[in-house]
């Protein structure tokens, strides 16, 4: 049997935001926009830049309006998380016109995250949603503890469905759909982006993994098979949860791209500037990064020095 595979992937990068969020060591401004900018160079043309949370929370992100500054000449789709109505004012103050809302399907999760049961959020967020449309505003609805949550166990698929389902009926633009703590098998990655492709075929459906038990590229080659086309990654492996006891980072993007250009399947990336603009941030980590092509660029770098 030949197996269909999509012939382009768009890749939403996360670094910049999901990735950095929950680094203790506070990132400089200046080189959080020399890394944004470095990937934008390299072919990335959609990325969470940044997120208007509470710096109580969230300290990496206190410079959010900054950075949105910063950005404004990258001529690319430049997402910014907004988790209440105070983050979603900051964003249209300055002129933001593509935003992320988060829900978990978990109802635990929910509460430790943001202190409401998931169907609270939902009756929030929904008119939100709507007036937010009539303005014009691009909407990504990202969906947290799809497969597993840290506190509850193994989600039913029929309630991640439901969830999606109603923001689709809102008028969401795009559902990232995220295996929160890694523990997605290739099969259940299979089962529910097949389900919701069909379910959802007016949608954007992007697949979010991590990579805690080192499955990420194994869910992404399953869900390629269910015909998802969009992944949201991170360069340089760079991320984690902070409401998700043993969630790892994201799955990298530079081994997310080479599988792909492996494949034969397009990203519109250039490899070797990736990893260049993963050299902008990888100082200020506390721990070294650890993907494999990331782990092969160093190696080079040290038999050129």
């Amino acid at each position: 049997m030949t197996i269909s595979y999509p012939k382009k992937v768009t890749i939403i990068e996360v670094g910049p935001r999901d990735g950095l969020q929950n680094e203790k060591q506070f990132v400089p401004t200046e080189i959080k926009t020399k890394f944004i900018t470095a990937l934008s160079d390299s072919g990335i043309s959609e990325m969470e830049i940044t997120s208007f949370v509470s710096p109580k929370w969230v300290p990496q992100m206190k410079d959010a309006s900054d950075i949105v500054r910063a950005s404004n000449s990258i001529p690319k789709k430049k997402i910014v998380l907004v988790p209440n109505e105070k983050g979603i004012a900051r964003a249209l103050e300055e002129n933001c016109n593509a935003l992320a809302v988060f829900v978990g399907v978990s109802d635990t999760f929910n509460k430790k995250n943001i202190n409401k049961t998931t169907k609270e959020s939902l009756n929030e967020l929904i008119p939100t949603i709507r007036r937010l449309k009539q303005m014009g505003i691009f909407l990504r609805a990202c969906i947290s503890t799809a497969f597993y949550c840290p506190f509850e166990g193994k989600i039913e698929k029929e309630k991640v469905i439901e969830l999606c389902q109603a923001f689709v009926d809102s008028g969401i633009d795009e559902l990232s759909v995220a295996d929160t703590i890694g523990m997605a098998n290739p099969i259940e990655s299979y089962d529910l982006f097949t389900d919701l492709k069909s379910l959802f075929p007016n949608t954007l459906i992007t697949a979010h993994f991590h990579d805690t038990r080192k499955m990420a590229l194994a869910n992404i080659l399953a869900s390629l098979q269910a015909g998802v086309d969009r992944f949201d990654s991170s360069a340089g492996g760079l991320g984690g949860c902070p409401f998700a006891p043993g969630a790892t980072g994201n799955v990298a993007t530079e081994d997310v791209v080479f599988m792909l250009h492996q494949m034969g399947i397009e990203t519109g990336i250039d490899l070797a500037k990736l990893l260049d603009a993963i050299d902008v941030i990888a100082s200020q980590m506390e721990r070294p990064l650890e993907s494999a092509q990331y782990k092969l660029h160093l190696q080079d770098q040290l038999k050129q020095a």
